[in-house]
């Protein structure tokens, strides 16, 4: 039996807390689908599709990894990737109780289909994708927050958005 897990995520961008989770979940798993959400409740800073090729950039030496999108239900991207595993990071106790209930919704919704938790190395628990574009706006260190190719994406869509452009 194969061990699929999908990690899902808004990934806007990815960080290294993201990066050690589907590091992590790949030793575990035969395969993990790193899944970026299309969240039309957010504005993101990225389109899907670049936050797909930062994934796939910074996750090309995993070879038991995918990246995918998808939109509507978890469960059912779930389903069509024959993943019975919800990979899912946790920083601190603060994360536990919503995805205690994001984790129940789903089980509601299809009780075959398991959620796998593990925490985020401590140097990473603070991290979050919010705090790292408001630190890069501002031209912050972030090089040992995110890989380099993200680093490189922020600065180069900050000094686009800054400049007027898109």
């Amino acid at each position: 039996m194969t061990r699929i897990a999908v990690c899902p995520g808004s990934f806007d961008p990815i960080t290294n807390g993201h990066l050690d989770i589907i590091q992590r979940g790949a030793k575990v798993f035969d395969k993990v689908y790193v899944a970026v959400l299309h969240n039309f409740a957010k504005k993101p800073l990225f389109t899907v599709e670049e936050r797909m090729e930062l994934i796939r950039k910074v996750t090309k030496h995993i070879p038991n990894v995918e990246i995918d999108s998808f939109h509507g239900l978890l469960v059912d991207y779930a389903k069509s990737v024959n993943a019975n595993v919800i990979l899912r990071g946790l920083r601190a106790v603060s994360d536990f109780e919503y995805e205690m209930q994001i984790t129940s919704m789903n089980k509601f919704l299809d009780e075959n289909i398991e959620t796998f938790f593990m925490m985020t190395n401590n140097q990473y628990s603070f991290l979050s994708s919010s705090i790292i574009k408001e630190a890069a706006e501002y031209n912050a260190e972030i090089s040992a927050l995110v890989p380099k190719e993200v680093e490189k994406a922020l600065k180069e869509k900050f000094k686009k958005l800054h400049n007027g452009q898109k």
